[in-house]
């Protein structure tokens, strides 16, 4: 099974995120070959390659960073090839936003869903019951809570990555119950 995890990072902690996603992956499904890329370095023969596919962000003002955005938008030839029907995705953020709703996680994570599910895709979502959840879950993936109470980079905590490897480690799962 060859796997893609593509993200965009701006203090590090969205790749710290990426990589704890590919260990739980790794551990769940050790056959599986699990590429790891900034969004910058993917390519639409990459997501088109890949069997499953997990993209993540830093949430910027309520939504994903443009870097992804732009990926997504030049996935159209993909959506009119019918290129990525079938294949699972999952998706991660991380952000520092101020208050309880974490600036615009949600959003952030249900619009990559969306262009996910407009592709034929099957989605992953995070359910309460797996480890981890309470620290960085919600029902769309995981979230990695980074600012301080100032809103600025605080750097990511180590329940926030165990909640991603037990999220990667769900993915795997699921992957190889409906691509097997």
């Amino acid at each position: 099974m060859q796997v893609l995890i593509s993200y965009h990072s701006d203090y590090g902690s969205t790749a710290k995120m990426a990589e704890a996603i590919a260990a739980g992956y790794r551990a769940a499904s050790p056959a599986a070959r699990v590429v790891v890329q900034t969004v910058t370095q993917t390519t639409l023969d990459d997501l088109a390659a890949a069997d499953v596919i997990l993209l993540g962000t830093p949430v910027h003002m309520g939504s994903m960073a443009w870097p992804m955005k732009k990926l997504i938008d030049e996935g159209a030839r993909l959506w009119m090839d019918g290129a990525l029907e079938g294949k699972v995705g999952g998706v991660f953020a991380s952000g520092g936003g101020l208050g309880g709703g974490g600036g615009g996680v949600e959003q952030t994570l249900v619009s990559l869903h969306s262009n996910f599910l407009a592709h034929g895709m099957v989605v992953v979502g995070f359910p309460k019951s797996l480890p981890g959840y309470a620290d960085g879950g919600l029902p769309w993936g995981v979230y990695g809570r980074t600012g301080n109470h100032q809103g600025m980079p605080g750097g990511i905590s180590d329940a926030s990555l165990r909640a991603a490897r037990s999220y990667g480690a769900h993915v795997a799962e699921i992957a190889g119950r409906l691509l097997s």
